[in-house]
């Protein structure tokens, strides 16, 4: 239980797919929130059978226990429970923004799994009516323990500033997602995959004031794509202008299930990490190094690395915030609406 809890949080997930089990397995791990509902519209998991579910990572849904739990249909039996602290939202995407606007009309408090929207006006529209702390947005990568340790590394300064950054992130076609590519259903690569590398070029290095973007495109929409974000020119000729890129999409192979990684300078030291799951269920992984400035080497151990320990992370850092700590850098809805604008930065300035 987080420092400040006197009880666990009370949640509730809408919508129970992928994302859903994930979060439910993080809930069940978790000693500072309690699972204590759900809503689904489909009437067999209502009754606990999840066994259909499955994703990139993590173990298959299984049968679940809902004795005791808060079922039910839509997010209208949810808000009706007083006891709920918290909703957490794992809906498609396009469906975020309506659901998240009663939500918060209601008084409860919000989780939504990224993206935030679909666009940063959206967004936008959210945050205009959310309370202080009510509003919290799912980026989970900082959570993870390589990408924790980038990003408490610039929080903590011990490299000095961050000065380049290169990220990527790539996947096979997503065939189990029929409108990945329609902007007003899940908005392709730059908004569902994509959007984490923004986020952390935000948290990491400011808002940029454009970017510059070369794609290939479908349906419109980037698929493949290098980009080279904006950073203006340096107030003082002492401060180093940013250089930071970020690549990836969709490769035309189901080989290659997915890879992301990053290469991030900082003043005193080059930080680097890759992952790579295959098509036959091979994996490469570049663990993470610290190259320092002197030449020295070093691997820092970072443990077992489960990828539902970094949800159970996220989620501890959620119910510190609903008991009454203050937001968590990571969490805030602001950082989550910026990630948009710069994938909207990126699609504006695209060039086959």
């Amino acid at each position: 239980m987080s420092p400040n809890a006197k009880t666990p949080m009370r949640a509730a997930i809408l919508g129970v797919g992928f994302m859903g089990w994930i979060h439910t397995l993080a809930y069940q791990r978790s000693q500072a929130a309690d699972l204590v509902g759900f809503a689904s519209r489909d009437a067999k998991k209502r009754a606990g059978d999840w066994r259909g579910i499955q994703g990139n990572f993590g173990p298959p849904g299984e049968q679940i226990d809902v004795s005791g739990m808060n079922v039910s249909e839509s997010l209208d039996g949810l808000l009706a429970d007083d006891s709920i602290d918290l909703i957490d939202v794992c809906l498609p995407p396009h469906l975020h923004v309506d659901a998240i606007h009663k939500i918060l009309t209601s008084g409860k408090k919000v989780l939504c799994e990224k993206p935030l929207a679909l666009s940063a006006e959206a967004a936008g529209s959210l945050l205009k009516i959310a309370e202080p702390g009510q509003l919290m947005v799912a980026h989970i990568l900082p959570f993870m323990p390589a990408f924790r340790f980038l990003v408490e590394a610039k929080s903590d300064g011990r490299y000095g500033k961050p000065i380049t950054g290169r990220f990527s992130r790539t996947i096979s076609p997503p065939d189990w997602i029929p409108d990945f590519y329609d902007p007003e259903q899940v908005g392709g690569p730059l908004i569902d995959l994509q959007v984490h590398d923004a986020h952390l070029a935000r948290v990491l290095f400011g808002m940029p004031v454009g970017a510059h973007c070369v794609s290939h495109n479908q349906e419109g929409v980037p698929k493949r794509y290098e980009t080279i974000l904006d950073y203006g020119a340096s107030a003082s000729s002492d401060d180093v202008t940013p250089v930071v890129s970020l690549a990836g999409g969709v490769i035309d192979s189901p080989a290659r299930g997915f890879t992301h990684g990053f290469e991030v300078s900082f003043e005193k030291a080059t930080l680097r990490f890759e992952f790579a799951a295959y098509g036959d269920g091979s994996t490469d992984t570049i663990p993470l190094t610290v190259m320092h400035n002197d030449g020295k080497l070093e691997r820092p151990e970072l443990g077992e690395q489960d990828p539902i320990d970094g949800f159970v992370s996220e989620i501890n850092a959620v119910a510190d915030v609903v008991s009454g700590g203050p937001m968590h850098p990571v969490l805030d809805a602001q950082l989550a609406t910026d990630a948009l604008k710069i994938c909207e930065m990126q699609m504006a300035s695209r060039r086959p």
